[in-house]
This record gives structure tokens, sequence and C-alpha cells, in this order.
């Protein structure tokens, strides 16, 4: 096989550089809510409760659910980033599950047992753009061209 063939084949499309690029960033977001100093109130932490005091950056509620979450959306953003389809799939899907977390987040009192996740004002905001980034980079990057008419 020649090197041309070969470097085609392997080429990746944009939806698929788009799901490895947020799978990257789900892994680094989940490594980083587990270490002390970037997370603050550390100690605080709990697996799944609102009682979660610990902060990534000091501004998003992180417990340790949240962080495995974190991480398996990036584990599946890389795997799926390997055919086009897998992506789109992956940032539709993400996104779209993103959007109902922002809308358990609007619905659900933030001092409640059912605020397992848990979520606080910026997390809310921060699932709003995730949602509306990944629907829009799968939907986005793979559109297909308006036929062209040809001329008679």
């Amino acid at each position: 096989m020649s090197t041309h063939a070969r470097a085609a084949r392997t080429a990746r499309t944009p939806v698929q550089h788009a799901a490895l690029v947020v799978g990257a960033v789900f892994l680094l977001v989940g490594v980083l809510g587990f270490i002390p100093g970037i997370t603050t109130n550390y100690d605080t932490m709990e697996f799944a409760t609102h009682h979660s005091e610990a902060k990534l950056l000091g501004i998003f509620q992180v417990s340790i659910l949240h962080n495995l979450v974190h991480l398996a959306f990036g584990v599946a953003g890389l795997a799926l980033a390997r055919t086009a389809a897998k992506a789109r799939l992956y940032l539709l899907a993400g996104g779209a599950i993103y959007l109902v977390l922002w809308l358990y987040g609007l619905i659900i009192d933030h001092d409640s047992a059912a605020n397992f996740v848990p979520l606080n004002t910026a997390d809310n905001w921060l699932h709003l753009v995730l949602g509306l980034g990944m629907i829009a980079l799968g939907a986005l990057l793979t559109r297909r061209p308006a036929p062209t008419r040809t001329a008679r």
C-alpha cells in the first residue's frame, strides 16, 4: 500500500478531531478534579452528594462521581473518535446528555438530597454551553454540502 493511500485511510475528519479534543478535555477535567489545590476544599469531597464543597478551579462544584463521569466522557470521546459516524454520535448524544443535566440543575433544589451530582450555578451554565457546543460541533462538522446545479 502506498504512503498516500495509507495517509488517506488514516486521515481524520473534522468531526473526529472535535471528538478527540472534547474527549481529551473531559479526561483532563476528570483528572484535575482529583488534584488538591486545583480542586479547592478537596477534603470535603464526597462520593455523590450535594454536601461536597470541593470546587474545581474554585468555581465548579465536584464530587468523586462527578469526576468519574468526566473521565468516562473523556474515554468515550477518544474511543468513539475512531470513525466519523461514532464521533458525530458522541458529540450529539453527549451534548443532549449535558442539556438534560442543565435542565436537571435548573429544576432541582441545590440543597436537596436529589442533588446527587452535585451541581452549582456555575456547573449549570457550563452544562448549557457544553450541551449546545457539542451538538453544534456534531451537526455542523458533518453537514453535507448542498448539491450543485449543472449548467444546461
